[in-house]
């Protein structure tokens, strides 16, 4: 991760349809993605190489409805630390990348340090989860909030 911050790719509206099509289907194919945005398939092929190549296209996934494949639980945890040091950090990311269950991981300013996204499959399975977490890394507080209802989850970005 770098600490400098990127510069933002030069948009244009075609550019912003492009990346609108893509959010909402990213299976389009390359004739009806061009159709979508009225160019060429050659010129629709042209911008996304360069926006790949900027870093502004980072993937292509598809999105999994978590209760479906038996993960019914999401729960935001909120961790508070007394520890900064590079090396406990680096224990910290690590720990919390090598959890699946993890799925998004931030650092934040505020009352805490660190919030994460975790899906289970159960409130015993995300127990597991917070175990792992606690027994490998010394923290000062940790809250969790267990979701009731995801009302808007996966957004596409408003470009």
């Amino acid at each position: 991760m770098s600490d400098s911050p990127k510069k933002a790719y030069p948009f244009d509206q075609v550019d912003r349809q492009i990346l609108r099509a893509l959010q909402r289907d990213a299976s389009l194919s390359q004739r009806g993605l061009a159709d979508a945005v009225g160019l060429s398939q050659s010129a629709c092929w042209r911008r996304l190489t360069a926006m790949r190549e900027a870093g502004v296209i980072a993937g292509q996934t598809i999105r999994l409805d978590p209760a479906a494949v038996g993960l019914g639980l999401t729960v935001f945890m909120m961790i508070r630390t007394r520890h900064h040091s590079a090396a406990w950090l680096a224990l910290f990311r690590r720990t919390i990348g090598n959890i699946p269950n993890v799925i998004d991981f931030y650092r934040i300013a505020g009352d805490y340090d660190y919030m994460f996204k975790v899906v289970a499959e159960d409130m015993n399975d995300f127990d597991r989860v917070y175990r792992q977490i606690i027994d490998k890394v010394e923290l000062d507080a940790v809250t969790s909030y267990i979701t009731m209802e995801a009302i808007a989850d996966h957004r596409d970005l408003p470009i």
